[in-house]
């Protein structure tokens, strides 16, 4: 089992350059029963334990009309994550892969997404099952899942091909 931030062999980490503010706001909190990486399911699942997404105050009103669908992408800060990893080895088998090819929570920008089910909506709260994150990971956004809608544009010539 790897150890928290260790690097597994042929992974490769840079010196990152120095950050900017992107101007992002925590909107809220997500309360979930793992309280370490090692605990944490590689994926969430639709029937997994029931979390708690809380929302801060100022933002309760955006909430209104959410329980009209079945599954949110709920979009999350991975603040614990490693941001330097650009050649990582999931397996720990010696082989390794670009980060931007993989699902890791190692990124420049660790923005995790989940599609959530949502269980129910109460008081600023959303319960959602198929998150994947730690206890007190920070809320970037809610947002339907995407696969819920229908494209707004029908479809043109060379939509589907490939070139």
């Amino acid at each position: 089992m790897v150890r928290e931030n260790e690097i597994r062999y042929g992974e490769v980490a840079v010196d990152p350059p120095p950050a900017t503010d992107a101007g992002l706001v925590f909107i809220g909190l997500i309360r979930t029963p793992w309280t370490s990486r090692m605990m944490t399911p590689r994926q969430g699942r639709a029937d997994g334990p029931v979390c708690r997404i809380e929302i801060f105050e100022p933002w309760w009103q955006a909430l209104d009309s959410v329980e009209q669908f079945e599954r949110l992408e709920v979009l999350y800060w991975l603040h614990l994550s490693r941001r330097d990893l650009v050649l990582q080895s999931p397996a720990n088998d010696g082989s390794a892969r670009g980060t931007f090819s993989l699902r890791s929570p190692a990124r420049p920008n660790p923005i995790g997404t989940s599609i959530a089910t949502l269980v129910g909506v109460e008081n600023g709260v959303v319960l959602v099952r198929g998150l994947d994150c730690l206890d007190g990971t920070p809320l970037l956004d809610i947002k339907p899942d995407r696969a819920l809608f229908t494209p707004i544009a029908p479809p043109q010539p060379g939509d589907l091909e490939t070139g």
